[in-house]
């Protein structure tokens, strides 16, 4: 099938199940991918207009490409030619294989690159090690907001709560740090699961606790960190869950909860990108109001400009907001 033919069902929404040459599959998915990506964007008016058609153009990409689909067997293996193996791939992102089933080639091929970096990890320098991210939980690829904690003055060593761990890369920071005592949350059981390895795996179980819990846990602390997704928007998918947080549902139940999950003299450290701001999805009166509104005041502030490629990539639609981009380590207390 040519691609041009390919692309244009795939558009009206009609699923290509592939039984050739597994390579060969991968080329029509390029491209298929080609022709999506050199269709005109709209001319946006404003940022906000800018990521609104960003986001418009990424759904309609990843449905156009999610319809071109390949056959699995019960085991995860692929009945085609020159296809890998990636029966460890699927079953660490889906679970034990029980009957023969069809996948996007595009969702497969995230599968396999969520199975290298987890094989590899991600290269800590505080940590003098790797953490190693599981698929569905976001990788610490970013390090500026983990060189803010590493920088922050400890408000205590005795006790702290980490939320919304993901990995437990923060957790492990503050374990590496000397903080005696660390309770880690998640409610994403891929998240739990991801972050009691990695921290077993460096040795620090005896330091660190991980809790399945929407938030907070039980109890006060000296120390409460939390970074959460950064943009106020709709996830169109399960891993964006870790950068979109609709209606900024988890960063006002952390504010709002905070004070009365601290000890007195405690600290919480809110890890944000202003790259909302830039964007007109949120002003920063409006994140200051929160901070007022839920019982805070701010005792300090620290900054760093983000170093990702993407900040620096003139043809990212969201070039101008990436540019200005600062990540900001908010030491909150109750007011």
């Amino acid at each position: 099938m040519a691609a041009d033919v390919a692309y244009r069902l795939a558009s009206e929404g009609t699923a290509l199940l592939w039984r050739g040459d597994f390579q060969n599959a991968r080329q029509l998915l390029q491209a298929m991918a080609r022709r999506v990506d050199r269709k005109p964007r709209k001319p946006a008016a404003s940022p906000t207009e800018a990521f609104n058609f960003h986001r418009q153009f990424q759904s309609r990409r990843a449905r156009t490409l999610g319809m071109l689909l390949l056959p699995l067997e019960a085991d995860y293996s692929i009945p085609l030619r020159r296809a890998p193996d990636v029966r460890q791939a699927c079953t660490e992102a889906y679970g034990a294989g029980a009957a023969p089933s069809v996948v996007s080639l595009r969702e497969l091929l995230g599968v396999i690159g969520a199975h290298e970096w987890r094989k590899q990890g991600v290269e800590i320098p505080v940590l003098g090690n790797r953490i190693h991210p599981h698929y569905g939980v976001f990788s610490p690829v970013r390090g500026e907001y983990v060189r803010l904690v590493t920088g922050a003055p400890l408000p205590s060593l005795e006790r702290a709560f980490d939320i919304g761990t993901g990995t437990g890369v923060l957790a492990a920071v503050l374990a590496h740090r000397g903080v005696k005592h660390i309770v880690a949350t998640d409610q994403d059981p891929r998240a739990l699961t991801c972050a009691r390895e990695n921290i077993g795996r460096l040795g620090l179980m005896g330091q660190v606790e991980i809790v399945q819990a929407n938030l907070f846990p039980e109890g006060r602390a000296p120390l409460i960190i939390c970074n959460p997704p950064w943009l106020p928007a709709r996830a169109n998918s399960p891993i964006e869950h870790a950068i979109y947080d609709p209606e900024s549902r988890m960063l006002r139940g952390f504010l709002d909860g905070l004070a009365a999950h601290l000890e007195p003299g405690g600290e919480g450290w809110l890890i944000l990108s202003d790259l909302a701001e830039h964007l007109g999805l949120r002003s920063r009166d409006a994140l200051l109001a929160a901070f007022d509104a839920a019982g805070l005041k701010v005792v300090g502030r620290m900054d760093v400009k983000p170093t990702h490629p993407r900040s620096a990539d003139e043809t990212d639609p969201l070039h101008t907001a990436r540019a200005a981009e600062i990540t900001s380590l908010w030491r909150l207390a109750a007011a």
